[in-house]
Order: C-alpha cells, then sequence, then structure tokens
C-alpha cells in the first residue's frame, strides 16, 4: 500500500508550477499524493499577481488561513513535501499537530523566523545563494542539520537537478528507511 505524500505548492501555485508535474511523474506511483495550491489552501485572490502582492497576501494572513485549512483537511499521519511558502505553511501545521511521519521542505522562505521544528524527520533543504535561507545559528538553535546545494538560489525547486535528487531522497527515505538515515547522516553539504 502507498504511503501519503501531501505536496504544498510554491505562492504561484498552478499558475507558474509546470515543474510540479516533473515532481508527480517521479513520485506518483510510489505515494498516494494529495497536491495542494497554496493560493487556494490560503483563500488569495489578488488582483495584479506580481510578486510582492502575492508575498504581502501571504504575509498578512494567507499563511495564517492555509495554515488552518491545511489542519482542517489533513488528519491521518503523512508525508509533507512544501516548497517556498507552501515549506513554511506545513511547518507551522506541524508545530500545531498536524500528523506528519516526515517534512521535507526546498527553499522554505520564512522558515527562518520559526524557533522550534516539527515532531518528526525534517529536512530542509536550501541553495547557497538563496538570500532567504536561515543562518547557521539557526539551524542549531530548532535541532535541524542544514543542507546546502551549491550554486543554487531560492527557486532551486524548478530545476531538474534538484527535482531528481529530491524525489530519490523522499523515494529512498520510504522504500530504505535505515540505509537512507545513515547515508544522509553523512551528507553536510553538496555539491
Amino acid at each position: 500500500m502507498s504511503q501519503k505524500l501531501v505536496i504544498l505548492s510554491d505562492m504561484w501555485g498552478a499558475k507558474k508550477g509546470l515543474w510540479i508535474t516533473s515532481y508527480l511523474g517521479y513520485l506518483q506511483q510510489y505515494f498516494d499524493i494529495t497536491y495542494y495550491d497554496i493560493q487556494q489552501l490560503a483563500n488569495i485572490d489578488v488582483a495584479v499577481h506580481t510578486e510582492d502582492n502575492m508575498h504581502r497576501a501571504f504575509v498578512e494572513g494567507g499563511i495564517d488561513t492555509a495554515v488552518a485549512h491545511l489542519l482542517k483537511k489533513e488528519n491521518e499521519e503523512a508525508h509533507y513535501l512544501g516548497f517556498s511558502i507552501g515549506g513554511v505553511i506545513a511547518w507551522k501545521a506541524g508545530l500545531m499537530g498536524l500528523p506528519m511521519k516526515s517534512i521535507y521542505t526546498v527553499s522554505a522562505t520564512r522558515i527562518r523566523a520559526e524557533e522550534n521544528s516539527p515532531n518528526c524527520k525534517v529536512t530542509s533543504l536550501f541553495g547557497d545563494t538563496d538570500m532567504y535561507r536561515p543562518k547557521a545559528e539557526w539551524y542549531e538553535k530548532v535541532g535541524v542539520k542544514p543542507e546546502l546545494i551549491n550554486g543554487f538560489g531560492h527557486t532551486m525547486y524548478a530545476d531538474e537537478k534538484i527535482i531528481g535528487r529530491v524525489s530519490l531522497d523522499l523515494l529512498n527515505a520510504v522504500t530504505k528507511p535505515e540505509q537512507h538515515l545513515i547515508e544522509r547522516s553523512k551528507v553536510h553539504q553538496i555539491a
């Protein structure tokens, strides 16, 4: 029986998220997937879809709305994969009791403001040139091992190399959990 994987988009959702089909292509045969366009989850409908307008809508209540809706919609333990603001939505929901087997965030902007981590296996991946990534002290404070990819910025999750790496990480974590934990414990920074 497939394990459940809940995927939360970046702030653009399905509007600019054609890259998500690559993740689905890799993962759908191994997971029972639920996908959330976080614009819909947050009830965001801005007249002009600029990056500033979208970001403001999430910061000024959209993130909290999305967390509340996610908590109502999901009640069984699952794996979570979140991109950018989608990652922080899953993170916050995990802190509020959302049942999680694991959480894997990629470029989770605003996560650097969190003071705790969800009570499950946590993977938080950033590009080393991502201006929104947490400082080294944050990782120690919340108890998360830093995982940085050299040469990538904030939207690295749309790159085929990263899509393949994240998908393989998720598949290995489910199909070979003991081996995956041993392999990942040796990784601090990858090229």
